[in-house]
């Protein structure tokens, strides 16, 4: 598996992507807005990935959590991640949704996604929290 570093910078790149995705999504057209939400929910997923191993997590006990937003989040939090109570809650309801699979698989089920709004400070919060955790020297 990459070093944390790479895993940050290509989350990062990820969520460029989404934020470049995101205008191209059209009201009413929820399937308009899936590569955006592909985009953002693996981001999110990276940055989590990267937090965690380099606090070490071992790379296959990470490949073990599958695409478990709410076990990852859990875990970074025993590991000095803070998020808001309400991006924990949305995280918790992700994994509960299975929205990464629906997303990605379920192309008729993207309607009861998150709201994009949400989504996006999701993303966003975790992003700037990990890369302080992460990207700080020492």
């Amino acid at each position: 598996m990459a070093a944390p570093e790479d895993l940050l910078r290509l989350a990062d790149e990820y969520r460029r992507a989404a934020h470049l995705l995101l205008p191209a999504g059209q009201r009413g057209k929820p399937l308009s807005r899936a590569p955006f939400r592909l985009s953002a929910l693996h981001a999110i997923e990276l940055y989590l990935n990267a937090l965690l191993l380099h606090r070490g997590y071992s790379a296959s006990r990470l490949r073990g959590l599958q695409h478990d937003f709410a076990e990852r989040a859990r875990q970074a939090a025993e590991r000095g991640l803070v998020l808001r109570r309400r991006t924990t809650q949305h995280l918790k309801t992700v994994a509960a949704t299975r929205e990464y699979v629906v997303t990605r698989y379920g192309p008729e089920m993207t309607a009861s996604a998150s709201h994009v709004t949400r989504l996006s400070a999701t993303l966003d919060e975790v992003a700037e929290k990990v890369r302080m955790i992460v990207a700080r020297p020492g």
